[in-house]
């Protein structure tokens, strides 16, 4: 069996394919010269920030602070509570208090500067996503709380042509703009964890060391394109060209978990993905993921995600009401 060596890097193109991020809410947001938004926790989420005008504290949950100017962009991927602020003892009022109006599908404005200031002083755009990672859904763990991308572009160049749409849209006040400034936001958002990732996670991920390993990465490609497939450690092995005992160390030294349980949790959550945001049925998720029966499938479902995939549907048919 040959494989092209590129593989490490497909591995890393397949998993970043699965990435998804659902926009909920967004906001444009303006300012007086002083001001202090609190954003509430969001677990399963994302806080998106683009600051494009004016200067900004962003005060983390642990007390942390960074200070953005216009061109920031900061996202939170585990959406920690936090507040932005226009100094560091101004009082804080929770966003979701704040009345907001219509801009478009999803898309409220809030005017918080005062009549008697002619220009906000700070103009900000932000999100508030479902953030699914797919099959790297492990490495939400271990994302940093704040992922900044300065406005000047020396750490991440590719954002540059995007922040500036997003300056023009969120300055313009043109038919359109806030649709618009969703979707740049959902597509700045997936760049900056994709330059993450890119990166190695800071080092914080086996499976990142795994997506760079020659040998692990060729079973994860062949494993993440097929999850469906009757996998067993002598087929993951026989992938990487490996024996089924080196493989076997080999893969729960680097990943930290054996083979067949992370086969089994990247299927449960492709299936949550797939029940949750495609709304397929249950017994469609378990043919597409290789379980012979609904009855299996919704066992090893509980087993790994807490509840049945039953409860995943409704609280989706819930949410969608």
């Amino acid at each position: 069996m040959s494989h092209a060596p590129s593989q490490p890097t497909d591995l890393i193109s397949e998993l970043l394919t699965g990435m998804r991020l659902h926009g909920v809410q967004y906001r444009r947001i303006q300012t007086g010269p002083t001001f202090g938004l609190g954003f509430s926790p969001k677990p399963g989420h994302a806080y998106f920030h683009y600051l494009a005008v004016g200067t900004a504290i962003l005060r983390g949950a642990d007390g942390s602070q960074h200070r953005l100017s216009a061109g920031d962009v900061v996202l939170l991927p585990r959406g920690e509570e936090h507040a932005l602020l226009s100094g560091d003892e101004h009082p804080v009022q929770c966003l979701e208090t704040i009345d907001a109006a219509p801009l478009g599908d999803a898309v409220g404005g809030i005017d918080t500067c005062p009549s008697t200031h002619a220009v906000p002083s700070a103009v900000l755009f932000h999100g508030c996503m479902v953030f699914d990672l797919g099959g790297m859904q492990g490495l939400s763990k271990v994302m940093p709380a704040v992922m900044l991308a300065d406005g000047n572009g020396t750490q991440f160049p590719g954002l540059l042509p995007m922040v500036d749409a997003m300056k023009r849209e969120v300055c313009s006040g043109r038919i359109g703009y806030a649709g618009i400034l969703s979707r740049l936001a959902d597509a700045v958002a997936a760049m900056i964890v994709r330059d993450w990732v890119e990166r190695g996670c800071d080092g914080a991920s086996g499976l990142v060391m795994a997506m760079r390993d020659p040998r692990l990465s060729l079973s994860l490609l062949a494993l993440h394109r097929d999850p469906g497939r009757d996998w067993t450690v002598e087929a993951l092995a026989a992938e990487s060209n490996i024996s089924r005992s080196v493989f076997a160390d080999r893969f729960q030294t680097v990943i930290g978990t054996a083979p067949l349980r992370y086969v089994t949790e990247l299927r449960m959550q492709l299936a949550s993905r797939w029940l949750t945001h495609q709304s397929l049925p249950i017994e469609v998720v378990a043919e597409r993921l290789g379980y012979a029966s609904q009855a299996a499938f919704s066992r090893a479902y509980k087993r790994v995600i807490g509840h049945s995939p039953g409860t995943t549907r409704r609280g989706r048919a819930l949410a969608s009401t």
